[in-house]
């Protein structure tokens, strides 16, 4: 898929960003590239492939899932500028 000094000028424009003049050939001309990379890769069958979550056949290791600090909600209420049925108050900050 070939890209054109157009083209990049009007993605640079909605992306926000500048490209200068004498740049925007090597822009187009790269961004073709990895378009033309990107309809290779499409172009393989992968019918035959199963969906994997994850391309390493490793497990992660999970840590127990236990407490391992105090529960320490009063004390922080207690110092709290404003609180209400263990809730902190805070102020209205959309109108």
């Amino acid at each position: 898929m070939a890209v054109g000094p157009s083209e990049i000028e009007k993605i640079a424009h909605l992306a926000r960003i500048r490209i200068a003049p004498d740049q925007i050939d090597e822009v187009a001309s790269r961004l073709s590239d990895i378009l033309g990379m990107v309809d290779q890769m499409q172009a393989v069958d992968t019918s035959s492939v199963a969906p994997m979550a994850n391309p390493h056949d490793a497990t992660q290791r999970l840590r127990p899932d236990a407490v391992t600090e105090p529960n320490q909600r009063d004390t922080f209420l207690a110092i709290a500028p404003q609180s209400e049925d263990g809730l902190f108050l805070v102020p209205k900050v959309i109108e």
